[in-house]
This record gives C-alpha cells, sequence and structure tokens, in this order.
C-alpha cells in the first residue's frame, strides 16, 4: 500500500493543504445522517424510566447511622470505542441507584415535611410545644405585670396618689418601666428556652438585666443632664430586679411540683450508650424529676437489659427507636463506639424531626459557666476555668453573710427570745448546744444551736450507734428518743440552726455552704470528700434544699462537692429562696 510521502513524482514537495484536498477527492461522498429531536428522545427516556420504577417496589432509606450507604453499583469501567448508548438504553439497576443515592442524601437534609411513612412531625412534639408556650407566655405576663406594679409602688412611695405637672414625667417613666425591663430581659437572653425551666442561668440573666438597666438609666440621665428622683429611682429598679426573680423563682417551682407530682410538662428520652452507664443515668433522672427528662427508651452498644426501661435496640437503630418511642430528646452517654463522625450523622437525622440530641459530658458537676468550647485546628475543645475560691467574688461574698447574719438577728430577734424560752421551759439544762465542727481548711470552731435534746443525749449515743438509719459516718435516727418534744418541732421546720447566725457574723461560717462535719466524720473522709473543706460551711445549702436527712452520705457528698466547685452570689439566692420552701414543707429533718 502506497503511502503519501508528500512529494511529487518530479521530487518536489506539496504543500499539506493540497494534500488533504487530494484525499477529500478520492472518498466517496456521505449521506447525512439524520439526528433525533431531543424533545422526543427525552420524552420517550422519561416515560421508560418512569415504567420502569412503577414495576419495582418504593426504596426506604436505611436507618442505620453508623453505616454509611453502600452502593450495589460495581466499579466504573471505561466505555469501548464505538457509537454512544442513546439515554434510553440506560440499565434499570443504574437508574435505581442514582435513585437511591438522591434519597440517602435527601436523609441529611432537614425539611418541614415528614417522609414518605413517618408519622408528621408535628403532632410528635405537640404536647411538648404546648406547655413551653404556655410557660413562656406566662413568664412574659408575670414580668410585665411586675413591671406595673413595681413602677406604681415607687410613684406612690415617692409622691403619693397626686399627680402634678412636677411628677408627670416619673408617671410617665413608671409606665414605661415595664417595658423597659421586659426590653432589657429580652436582650440578655432571659426568655431563650436553653435557660429556662432549671439551672441558676435564668436567675443570672435577670441580675444581669436589672444591673443593665440600672447603667443604661444613669448613662442616659447624665448624657442628657436630666435630674432623676433618687428616691423613685432607688425604690423601682430594686424592686423589679427581686421582684422578677421572686416571680421567676415561685412560677419555676410550680412547673417543678407538676413534674414530681403528676409528671406533666416532661421531655420524653431516649437514652444511648453501654448497659450500665444508662442504668445510671435513668436512676438519676427518675431520682431527679425537676430536670423535666423521662426516659422512654435506651439505645445500647449491643443487646441487653436495662431494668425498667424498654430496649429498643442498637446504635445502628437509634432513628427508628425514637420514632417508635415518639420521643423527642436523644440523650447520648460517653462511649468510644459513637465517636465525631456518628454524632454528626446522627444530629443529621435527628435534625429533620426536630429532635433535640444532648450530649453527656464525662465532666462531673460542673457548671457550664465554668466552661467554655474554643475551636483549634476546627476540632471543638472544651476548656475548664478553675473555680473561685479566693478573690473580690469571695470578698463579696463575705461581705454579703455578715450584713445578711445583722439583719436576720435583728428581725428574728423576737423569735429567738421565744423560742430559747420554749427550750428552757422543756427541760433542765442550757438554752444553746455548743459542739467542735470543722469549718474551712481544717480548722475547728464551735457552733451554736438550741438545744434539742435532754442533757445526757451524749452519753446515751453509744447504746443507739447500732440503729444507725443511714449510712456513712453520720448518725441519724428518725424516732431519736434523745430528742425533747419541743426539739422535735424545732429540728423539723430548721429553727434550732437560728443561733448559727452568731458563727455567721463572726466569721466561722456562711449563710450559704456545705453542711459542717463533726471531726470524727473529717477522720474517715475519703480524698474526694475533702474538697468540700476548701470553703466554710453554710447554714443552708444543697444537700438541705434536697432533701436534708433522707439523703444517702454519698449523695450528700456529692451535693457539697457541686457546691464547692461551682459557687457564685446567684446560686447562694437561689438556694435561700428553696430553703425557705424546703422549711416550710419540713421534708427529710429529724
Amino acid at each position: 500500500m502506497a503511502v503519501d510521502s508528500g512529494r511529487t513524482r518530479d521530487g518536489f514537495h506539496r504543500p499539506a493543504h493540497l494534500r488533504r484536498d487530494d484525499r477529500q477527492a478520492q472518498q466517496p461522498a456521505l449521506k447525512p445522517v439524520r439526528r433525533p429531536s431531543p424533545v422526543r428522545t427525552t420524552t420517550r427516556h422519561t416515560n421508560a424510566l418512569a415504567a420502569r420504577r412503577a414495576a419495582q417496589p418504593v426504596y426506604e432509606p436505611p436507618e442505620h447511622l453508623d453505616q454509611p450507604h453502600r452502593s450495589r453499583a460495581t466499579a466504573p469501567v471505561s466505555p469501548a470505542p464505538g457509537a454512544p448508548v442513546p439515554p434510553a438504553e440506560v440499565s434499570a439497576q443504574l437508574a435505581a441507584e442514582v435513585e437511591d443515592a438522591v434519597r440517602g442524601t435527601a436523609a441529611f437534609v432537614p425539611t418541614k415535611t415528614a417522609p414518605p411513612g413517618d408519622a408528621p412531625r408535628t403532632p410528635r412534639h405537640r404536647a411538648r410545644w404546648a406547655w413551653e408556650g404556655r410557660y413562656l407566655r406566662t413568664l412574659l405576663v408575670l414580668d410585665f405585670v411586675i413591671g406595673v406594679l413595681a413602677g406604681v409602688i415607687a410613684f406612690e412611695v415617692r409622691f403619693g396618689a397626686g399627680l402634678t405637672e412636677y411628677n408627670a414625667r416619673y408617671a410617665l417613666l413608671s409606665a414605661l418601666l415595664p417595658i423597659a425591663f421586659s426590653a432589657t430581659l429580652a436582650a440578655n437572653r432571659a426568655y431563650e428556652k436553653r435557660y429556662l425551666f432549671v439551672g441558676t442561668d435564668e436567675y443570672q440573666r435577670v441580675l444581669r438585666a436589672g444591673l443593665a438597666l440600672t447603667a443604661a438609666t444613669v448613662f442616659v440621665a447624665y448624657a442628657a443632664e436630666v435630674r432623676i428622683a433618687r428616691g423613685w429611682f432607688v425604690v423601682a429598679l430594686p424592686l423589679v430586679t427581686f421582684a422578677c426573680l421572686l416571680g421567676r423563682f415561685l412560677l419555676r417551682q410550680l412547673l417543678h411540683r407538676a413534674r414530681k407530682r403528676r409528671g406533666t410538662c416532661m421531655r420524653r428520652v431516649v437514652v444511648v450508650g453501654h448497659e450500665l452507664a444508662v442504668e445510671a443515668m435513668t436512676r438519676q433522672l427518675c431520682r431527679e424529676r425537676y430536670h423535666g427528662l423521662k426516659v422512654v427508651g435506651a439505645c445500647l452498644a449491643a443487646e441487653g437489659h436495662v431494668p425498667d426501661v424498654p430496649v429498643l435496640g442498637t446504635f445502628d437503630q437509634i432513628a427508628g427507636a425514637v420514632r417508635r418511642a415518639r420521643a423527642d430528646t436523644v440523650l447520648v452517654l460517653s462511649c468510644p463506639e459513637l465517636d465525631g463522625h456518628s454524632l454528626r450523622r446522627l444530629a443529621w437525622h435527628l435534625e429533620r424531626d426536630d429532635i433535640d440530641l444532648i450530649v453527656a459530658s464525662t465532666l462531673i458537676d460542673v457548671a457550664g459557666s465554668r466552661t467554655t468550647i474554643r475551636p483549634v485546628d476546627g476540632l471543638p475543645m472544651l476548656h475548664v476555668e478553675h473555680p473561685t475560691l479566693t478573690g473580690a467574688r469571695r470578698l463579696v461574698k463575705s461581705v454579703f453573710d455578715r450584713v445578711g447574719a445583722v439583719l436576720l438577728l435583728v428581725v428574728a430577734a423576737p423569735l429567738l427570745a421565744g423560742l430559747a424560752l420554749a427550750v428552757r421551759v422543756e427541760s433542765r439544762g442550757p438554752v444553746l448546744f455548743r459542739q467542735i465542727r470543722v469549718g474551712k481548711d481544717g480548722r475547728e470552731f464551735v457552733i451554736f444551736k438550741f438545744r434539742t435534746m435532754h442533757v445526757d443525749a451524749e452519753a446515751r449515743l453509744a447504746e443507739l450507734r447500732h440503729l444507725n438509719e443511714v449510712d456513712g459516718a453520720l448518725f441519724k435516727l428518725r424516732n431519736d428518743p434523745r430528742v425533747t418534744r419541743v426539739g422535735r418541732l424545732l429540728r423539723k421546720f430548721s429553727l434550732d440552726e437560728l443561733p448559727q447566725l452568731l458563727n455567721v457574723l463572726v466569721g466561722s461560717m456562711s449563710l450559704v455552704g456545705p453542711r459542717p462535719p463533726l471531726p470524727e466524720e473529717v477522720a474517715v473522709y475519703p480524698d474526694d470528700a475533702r474538697r468540700r473543706l476548701a470553703v466554710r460551711p453554710g447554714m443552708t445549702g444543697l444537700w438541705q434544699v434536697s432533701g436534708r436527712s433522707d439523703l444517702s452520705w454519698d449523695e450528700a457528698v456529692r451535693l457539697d462537692l457541686q457546691y464547692v466547685e461551682n459557687w457564685s452570689l446567684s446560686l447562694d439566692l437561689v438556694i435561700m429562696l428553696r430553703t425557705l420552701s424546703a422549711v416550710t414543707r419540713g421534708a427529710g429533718a429529724y
């Protein structure tokens, strides 16, 4: 076969464009190809694909969260040379795979409509949204009413009932006070649900709102050179702040009572973790129902059993378990099987149905105010600050304790005199009971209480030691024969502890703090319990408002350690308010 070398018979070189023209002239003429219409081809392909989908069963996206979707398609193969395959020739298997991939991707995209086959999202959480909405509306009305009453009281105290030209602007300020205070509360996020229902963050934000409104009022008055009557100012702003604190506290107590007694206003929770951890968390949530978390199911790492809790599956079946239990919250405990990628996929699935995700930390008794999340190279790192045991805040607490002790001694002087007379008439002996207790840093001091037992109580302790009803180093006997009749009444309402105000005044105790222990108790303390001695003991504390003598030794130690680690002035105020409720009920005091 001759090869075109680009040269003529004479040996001369022919140009390239002339050679190309010669080749085209030698080739036979080709008939024009009629291409099919794109519209007609697309229509035929759509009809064929719809017919195949109708003949196949509906694909349900997998519920497994820890395993990624595995495609049934084989590895791509390079196409053989030849004419391209028309769209109508696409296999049914490839079309199904495309549809599966689209559905699998849609499982991680939030949508307002429920996926096919699932129950509608709105009825599932309607009960939760109903009580949360009612609570928030009640809170808004309560804050507004408190603002109105504070404005009226401040106006009446400073100016009386008459309306004059001078006090007309203060009447306007009194009318604007509820609006300004509610707006300041909203700016400090005091209406966000994450800070309501439980914890001290809500009260801290109310205090910040009161301070912010006070500072803003002073700044505006100074900048505008407007004089404000000090009598109205001193009454209105502190009154609206502390009345709001009291109102929110009482409203929360009603919520907690409804949760404890009737089991209403609860969130339905599915707990995810290992068997022993799920069992411990379930017991704690059942004991502390005021948190509002009701365990309705559990998902374990493997098949197992949890007392009084239905096991709904394993970690691969969390989404289905949530739907079957009609839960609105998933609580994930610490376990190595659920790493960051698994939690991220779980959060994507739960986002579609507006299911709350709670991830429990391994930190014990560390409040949110001490923790901050700071990203390090894209990874969220949880930073834990040290507790405030010294410094200016402790100085403020010391001043608050002494001022409060003086005021309470003055107010309760008649009551103290009456109780002392009753103790003296009941039985022979001193009115006050003195005992050695251990205070801050292990220093011993003498505690004062009204005497509630007969004078020979210490001598009779040995014969009653075997009747002890509590564990640990404490001795408690519900029907102790050494207690007098007046003493039982004093113990029931904690009136025997009022003389401890003298200890607070001299600085050996605080109004709020851990329980003051006996030296023999401290002698058998484990290492963790000695942390209680880092602060001054208190007349009241978390141990008293959480059950007093009904608590176990371990639970009392845990509550005291929780207070030491997370102390704040707002927490002290909350505990003092809860003390009034606990003393009125008289539960756990004997």
